[in-house]
């Protein structure tokens, strides 16, 4: 199948929440990242909204991806100063994998940090995330094992960065 509209990125509306909220919620349960008492963070999309600017992808109009961009503030210990911006919940629908649309949002999250003027962007993966360490790498992130953390018990997260 040929697609004819290339995927963009921009940011959410409260239309697209509940897209959003099916989307990360399905995508760390079917694929086993969450703890089920996670799952009710990840559907807190209102919430998220409220502490960091949401951006979605879509492919023919869809809603295929999206991340919780923070600039400003903290949201679950990501940055350490205000010189740093993070992302979190950076999910990607299963279907639409391959077509570049996380390295999309990846992108977009480093632009909008280099132009609020932020010096490193920074993030916590699971270490069981491995094809998204790979796009981090790729894009020029490197590990800091020195900031590696654990939220609760038994959930231990691992920290990259890259300048922007």
């Amino acid at each position: 199948m040929t697609r004819t509209v290339e995927p963009i990125v921009e940011p959410a509306t409260p239309a697209d929440f509940d897209a959003i909220r099916e989307l990360t919620v399905g995508v760390y349960r079917d694929e086993e990242l969450a703890a089920t008492t996670y799952l009710t963070e990840l559907g807190d999309v209102e919430g998220r909204a409220g502490r960091a600017e949401l951006l979605v992808a879509r492919l023919d109009g869809r809603v295929v991806g999206s991340v919780a961009l923070v600039l400003d503030g903290d949201f679950g210990e990501v940055t350490a100063g205000p010189s740093e911006a993070g992302f979190r919940m950076l999910v990607v629908d299963p279907a639409a994998r391959g077509a570049g649309i996380g390295e999309l949002l990846v992108r977009t999250c480093l632009d909008r940090a280099r132009t609020a003027d932020k010096a490193t962007m920074v993030l916590s993966t699971d270490p069981r995330m491995t094809a998204a360490h790979r796009l981090y790498e790729r894009l020029g992130f490197r590990r800091l094992p020195e900031r590696d953390w654990s939220p609760v018990p038994g959930v231990d997260l691992l920290v990259y960065e890259r300048d922007v």
